[in-house]
């Protein structure tokens, strides 16, 4: 009777992607990474807000994703901390973002960073971008869903 959770430590999430995009379906990538940035991650230094993915000679890219420097090392040794990072995945999984990325016009955005059995892990999105007035409608329903609480809690 294994914990589900067992063995994640999750470093970064991106909540603002569940707001502003639909997200379809869900990939766990490896990351190529350095040594300092490694510590870095380990440090909790990491912000997905602005970050991509790009789908690229067949190949998976993470884009303008923040990794800050490691404050213990010496400058020659950092790491640009908005570097382009290659994405690790399968060769199947690569061809059939590629087919859905260009033909229905969808996105690659991260959600979140993880360590799961000691690599970094980081789990990206294939989303369709929200309308204004889906916005408007999950703000309500989640208020709803609030209040019906309320009511319940104090019933």
């Amino acid at each position: 009777m294994s914990d589900k959770n067992e063995g994640y430590k999750i470093i970064s999430d991106n909540r603002q992607a569940r707001y502003l995009y639909e997200i379809l379906e869900t990939y766990e990538a490896g990351i190529q990474l350095t040594g300092t940035e490694v510590k870095s991650i380990r440090a909790g230094k990491v912000n997905l807000q602005d970050g991509y993915a790009l789908l690229r000679d067949g190949e998976a890219w993470l884009i303008n994703a923040h990794i800050s420097p490691y404050t213990a090392s010496g400058q020659y040794f950092n790491h640009e901390p908005r570097r382009t990072r290659k994405l690790l995945l399968h060769g199947l999984e690569i061809r059939k973002l590629i087919g859905k990325v260009e033909q229905q016009g969808l996105t690659l955005i991260p959600l979140k960073m993880y360590f799961k059995r000691g690599w970094v892990k980081i789990s990206i999105g294939l989303c369709r971008g929200k309308k204004v007035h889906d916005k408007r409608e999950d703000l309500k329903r989640r208020q709803d869903q609030r209040d019906i609480q309320r009511a319940m809690k104090n019933y």
